[in-house]
């Protein structure tokens, strides 16, 4: 692990299963905010098939449909029950899970046969089919206070409704767009995080991704996040209909493409 002194390794699972809306962005995201700071990071893509090291510092599971998903999970070991990402997580890394992922880390969701399907378990959640319309658009999050982060702006589109239990907190509390369906978004618990929001939601939230990165490695080194929050803070500002329709747009990828170039 890197917290011993080598380069952080950043797994990004399954990418040609689960990678709607850019979430593969979010590995980019984690390595280029550590060389920023001067620490070297790896960034390792596990595709479909291939086998999913256990001894990275962080994790990131991105979005899908059903079909994928419900691959995605057995190949994860939801079936088989304790698999590589149980034996990261027990010995210290970190998960990010968007969409998809989420469901997938919860203890079940809804496979594309419409029948009940196993998760991981990694997050204390459970997701069904919701009842009415896919919740479709731009979300705004308040985060859990405990995060210590400010508001997260994401993008939604997903027909499932998810339920919380004992063992998991809300990542934090919807003030725009639907997220779990009871008024609050994602699930929390140790250094597994799951939300609904795409973006990619740390070339959006600079701050989440800092914290996913702390969570394993401690405290760092602070960064001028001037251009990098310029997203978030727009996407808060549509939401609030202060947004001028002559303001030019920042899209997610040009940020990528600017922490890819800034290195």
């Amino acid at each position: 692990m890197s917290a011993s002194g080598g380069a952080a390794g950043i797994v990004l699972l399954y990418p040609d299963l689960l990678g709607t809306y850019g979430d593969s962005g979010n590995a980019t995201i984690l390595a280029q905010r550590l060389r920023w700071r001067g620490r070297p990071a790896e960034v390792v893509t596990v595709l479909a098939g291939d086998p999913v090291p256990a001894s990275a510092d962080f994790y990131v599971v991105g979005g899908g449909e059903d079909l994928p998903q419900s691959l995605a999970a057995r190949q994860l070991g939801a079936v088989q029950g304790y698999g590589p990402l149980h034996r990261a997580v027990d010995a210290g890394a970190a998960v990010l899970a968007v969409c998809a992922g989420l469901q997938i880390l919860g203890t079940s969701f809804v496979g594309p046969d419409g029948i009940r399907a196993e998760g991981l378990g990694l997050l204390d959640c459970a997701s069904v089919q919701g009842p009415g319309q896919r919740a479709v658009g731009e979300m705004v999050v308040e985060p859990d206070p405990s995060l210590g982060m400010p508001v997260l702006t994401g993008y939604e589109n997903h027909g499932g409704v998810t339920t919380l239990g004992n063992g998991a907190r809300p990542a934090g509390r919807v003030r725009s767009g639907v997220g779990n369906g009871d008024g609050t978004d994602g699930a929390v618990s140790g250094r597994v995080i799951g939300t609904y929001l795409h973006g990619p939601v740390l070339a959006r939230n600079p701050a989440l991704a800092d914290h996913v990165l702390s969570s394993v490695l401690g405290p760092l080194e602070p960064l001028d996040d001037r251009d990098s929050d310029a997203l978030r803070v727009e996407r808060l500002a549509a939401a609030r209909g202060l947004a001028s329709a002559s303001a030019p747009s920042t899209p997610a990828r040009g940020l990528l493409g600017r922490a890819l170039r800034r290195g």
